[in-house]
This record gives structure tokens, sequence and C-alpha cells, in this order.
């Protein structure tokens, strides 16, 4: 897999719900949990995965903030066209 990492995601229109989100995960609430239940797109069936991508399969703000995450880490709020992402590192 080499250059390859799997993330999950949350996404959500408004700047103020991804904060929202972003603070109970703060408090300990469960990402996939959250992201099954508040997540804009197909992904929350399975917690917000996303599975493992490659550079160059995923918008770039998206790519850039998902490829400087540590396993495990939750990044803070990344917009993109699409809205607004929690992006967290599964592998």
């Amino acid at each position: 897999m080499g250059n390859k990492i799997r993330c999950a995601h949350i996404l959500v229109a408004k700047f103020s719900e991804a904060q929202e989100i972003l603070d109970k995960i703060k408090k300990g609430e469960s990402f996939s949990k959250l992201a099954g239940e508040r997540s804009l797109d197909g992904s929350r069936k399975r917690g917000g995965d996303l599975g493992y991508f490659g550079r160059g399969k995923m918008v770039k703000d998206f790519e850039k903030t998902a490829f400087t995450l540590e396993k495990g880490q939750i990044s803070n709020i990344v917009k993109t066209q699409f809205g607004y992402h929690i992006i967290k590192r599964l592998e």
C-alpha cells in the first residue's frame, strides 16, 4: 500500500455544525457514531470510513490535511467545495 492512507470523515454544510461536532468528539463522543448520525455523504453508513486512498484522489485541501495526520488523529475543520469536513486518520 505504501503511500496510501485510510481516513474517515464527517461532512456537513455549515461551519457552526462542524464546530459543534468537533466539540463533541473532543469531549469523547464516538467519531463513527457522529459520522453515522450527521455526515452528508454515503460514507456515513460506514462511520465515515473512506477506505484507502492515495494522493490525487481527494480534493486538494482535504488531501493536504489528511496526509499530515498521524494514525488516530482528528483534524480541525477543513473547508472544501463540498462543505466542512472533520477528518480522522485510521491507518
